[in-house]
C-alpha cells in the first residue's frame, strides 16, 4: 500500500509540472494577442454601456445632430425631451 502512494505521489509531482509548463507555454502564446483583446474587451464594455442606457444616447445624438445641422436648438430640446420622457414612462422609471 505505501509502494502505491508514493506513485501516486510522484504521478501527482510529475502533473503538477507538466502543468507549469503548459501554462508557461499558453502565457507565451496569448501574449502578442494581450492588447488587442484589451482593446476589445473595452469596445464590447463601451456598446454594453450605449445599450444600458439607450435613451441617454439617442439624446446625445439628436444634441449632436442638431448643432450639426444649425436648426434652432429648442424646438429638437422640447421634442426630446417629451420623447424622453415617454420612453422613460413606458420602461416603467416615472
Amino acid at each position: 500500500m505505501n509502494n502505491k502512494l508514493i506513485q501516486l505521489a510522484e504521478r501527482r509531482n510529475g502533473l503538477i509540472s507538466q502543468a507549469e509548463a503548459q501554462r508557461a507555454a499558453v502565457a507565451q502564446i496569448i501574449e502578442p494577442w494581450r492588447k488587442p483583446m484589451l482593446l476589445a474587451d473595452q469596445g464590447l464594455a463601451v456598446l454594453g454601456y450605449i445599450k444600458r442606457h439607450s435613451s441617454l444616447f439617442i439624446g446625445g445624438s439628436v444634441t449632436l445632430l442638431t448643432v450639426l445641422r444649425n436648426k434652432p436648438a429648442g424646438k429638437w430640446f422640447r421634442h426630446g425631451w417629451v420623447v424622453w420622457q415617454m420612453i422613460r414612462k413606458l420602461r416603467g422609471r416615472a
